[in-house]
């Protein structure tokens, strides 16, 4: 290969690694203004969450309560929605369900110290947290992990947990 043709593929090489860095530091920048993932957790105040999503205002009212915290882009998320949607509809009187979105309100992940997403947190009806899990829950699991936290949603008197 002539000195030429190497000089050529050098400066093409050189010229797509600008090209992509370039790219890649707009991409950056665009997104630093207006997608929360930028923002570190540090600087958000739990304090900045509104009143109505904080527990003290969701728990505690004599009903068990399951708080499910995620995102609306996230395919998880997503999923876990008409799961929510029929636990809402099908156990209303007997447990509450509420989805909080943290990528809209980023001060609720520090508030409910959540590290990945979707969160279920599952309390009791007197507001104490019995469990959490992470990622996809389906509803099966959901309600075979009521029965062994010892409340059954489908009657809400306490029973025995399995062991």
């Amino acid at each position: 290969m002539s000195q030429t043709w190497k000089i050529v593929i050098v400066v093409v090489l050189i010229i797509s690694i600008i090209v992509v860095l370039t790219i890649k530091r707009n991409q950056s920048a665009e997104n630093a203004g207006s997608d929360t993932d930028s923002i570190s957790l540090g600087q958000i105040d739990p304090a900045s969450a509104p009143a109505e999503y904080r527990p003290e205002q969701l728990v505690g009212k004599g009903l068990p309560v399951m708080i499910d915290l995620g995102s609306d882009q996230c395919i998880p998320c997503k999923m876990m929605t008409p799961i929510l949607e029929e636990l809402k509809s099908k156990y209303v009187g007997t447990l509450a369900v509420h989805f909080l979105d943290v990528r809209k309100l980023p001060a609720l992940s520090k508030l409910y110290k959540i590290q990945l997403i979707p969160t279920q947190i599952f309390y009791d009806a007197s507001g104490k947290e019995l469990f959490r899990h992470e990622g996809f829950y389906a509803k099966e699991d959901i309600l075979a992990k009521w029965k062994e936290l010892g409340i059954d949603i489908q009657n809400p008197v306490m029973v025995s947990p399995i062991e």
